[in-house]
C-alpha cells in the first residue's frame, strides 16, 4: 500500500468512526488546554469581547459583576475563589471591586495573560495554573465562584466531588455561585451535524476538515457536540464537549445532597429575574 493511499485509509476510518455515538462522558486521547496551538485561538476566543464562544461577551461579563457586587452577594474584603477563571476576566473586575481573588485555570496561556493583567492594572491576585479538583482549601473563602455552565460538563461522580471540595472551602455560610444549562437551551439549538474545511483554524495550522456531530442522551439529561479534526496528511484527532443540563427541580437535590440550600435564583447571573423555561439557571447556594 502506498504512502497516499495509507492515508486515504485513515481518512475515510475517521470519517467513519465521526458518527458513532461516543460513550456517555467518554474523554478524548488529548487534550486542547495546552496545546500549543490550539491554546493560543482559545485565549483569543476568550477575549473577544463581542463573542460567547469561550467566554461571555464582554457587555454580560459587566453585568454579572454588577449583579454579584450591588447586590452585595460579593462584597470588599471578601476572599472569593475564581474555578476555571481563564485569563481573568471575572476576577480582574471583582478585585477591582477590593475583593481578594484567587483563580484556578488547566490553561498555562490563560493564567500566564491573567498575571500580566494583574500586574500591568496592579491588582493583587493569585493566579494558579493547575487542576481545580487538585484543590485542597479548607474555610478559606467567602465566596467559589463557577461561571458559564462549567458545572453542567462534568459527569455526576466528578460534579459530586467538586461539591463536597467547594463545601470544604468556604467558610460558615459561604457562597457557591454558579450556572447550569436547561434543557430548553438545547431544544433551541438542537444538535449540529455539519462539516468545513479549513487551510488554518482554530484546531489546526495547515489544511483540515472539521466534523462536528451532535449526540443526545435525553434518558441522562446529557448531550455532547463531537469534533473530528482530520488533517491532510491523515492524521485524526476527537474532541467532546459534554453538557449535562438540569432543571431547578434536579440542581437543587444535587445541592441539598451536599450541604446547600439556595439563597439567590435567576435565569442568568446578570441578575434576570428567574422563569420556568429559561436557557440557564444562575444559582448563589449557601453553605449549611
Amino acid at each position: 500500500m502506498t504512502i497516499i493511499e495509507q492515508q486515504l485509509q485513515k481518512v475515510f476510518e475517521c470519517i467513519a468512526d465521526s458518527v458513532k455515538r461516543p460513550a456517555l462522558f467518554e474523554t478524548d486521547a488529548v487534550s486542547f488546554w495546552d496545546d500549543p496551538y490550539i491554546s493560543e485561538h482559545l485565549l483569543a476566543a476568550h477575549l473577544n469581547p463581542e463573542s460567547d464562544g469561550a467566554s461571555r461577551t464582554l457587555a454580560t461579563i459587566e453585568k454579572t459583576v454588577a449583579n454579584l457586587t450591588k447586590s452585595a452577594l460579593l462584597k470588599p474584603g471578601d476572599r472569593v475563589l475564581d474555578l476555571g477563571c481563564g485569563p481573568g476576566l471575572y476576577s480582574s473586575r471583582l478585585s477591582q471591586f477590593g475583593i481578594h481573588m484567587t483563580g484556578i485555570d488547566l490553561s498555562k496561556r490563560s493564567i500566564e495573560y491573567a498575571q500580566r493583567k494583574a500586574q500591568e492594572q496592579e491588582l493583587r491576585i493569585e493566579y494558579v495554573h493547575g487542576n481545580f479538583f487538585d484543590m485542597n482549601y479548607d474555610g478559606k473563602f467567602d465566596s467559589v465562584l463557577q461561571i458559564y455552565g462549567e458545572l453542567s460538563t462534568f459527569p455526576d461522580e466528578e460534579r459530586d466531588r467538586l461539591f463536597r471540595m467547594v463545601h470544604k472551602a468556604l467558610k460558615k455560610d459561604g457562597l457557591f455561585i454558579f450556572d447550569v444549562s436547561t434543557r430548553e437551551l438545547r431544544k433551541r439549538e438542537g444538535l449540529k451535524n455539519r462539516w468545513q474545511f479549513s487551510d488554518g483554524g482554530f484546531w489546526h495550522s495547515g489544511k483540515h476538515v472539521v466534523l462536528e456531530q451532535g449526540f443526545d442522551y435525553p434518558e441522562y439529561d446529557t448531550w455532547v457536540d463531537q469534533y473530528t479534526i482530520v488533517q491532510e496528511d491523515g492524521e485524526c484527532r476527537k474532541y467532546h464537549m459534554w453538557f449535562h443540563d438540569y432543571s431547578l427541580q434536579t440542581i437543587s437535590e444535587v445541592l441539598v445532597q451536599h450541604g446547600f440550600k439556595i439563597a439567590h435564583r435567576w435565569n442568568s447571573l446578570t441578575g434576570e429575574e428567574y422563569k420556568n423555561g429559561g436557557d440557564w439557571i444562575g444559582l448563589a447556594a449557601q453553605k449549611i
